[in-house]
């Protein structure tokens, strides 16, 4: 098994993790009842999705 012959210095690891990071989802707004949506995603508050009706809503009142 192949073992480092020398310790990895902490800027060479943190360069390392600075990829690793979380990314924010891109967002627009829903065409059919203007509400905050994720792209390429059926719209949770009314179900459209390319101006189809994909899911269905229970509104609850």
């Amino acid at each position: 098994m192949a073992v480092p012959k020398r310790k990895k210095s902490k800027m060479r690891i943190r360069m390392r993790r600075a990829h690793k990071k979380a990314e924010i989802s891109e967002t627009t707004l829903c065409p059919e009842c203007n509400s905050v949506k994720q792209t390429h995603r059926a719209c949770k508050n009314c179900g459209m999705y390319k101006s189809r009706q994909v899911l269905t809503i229970d509104i609850e009142e």
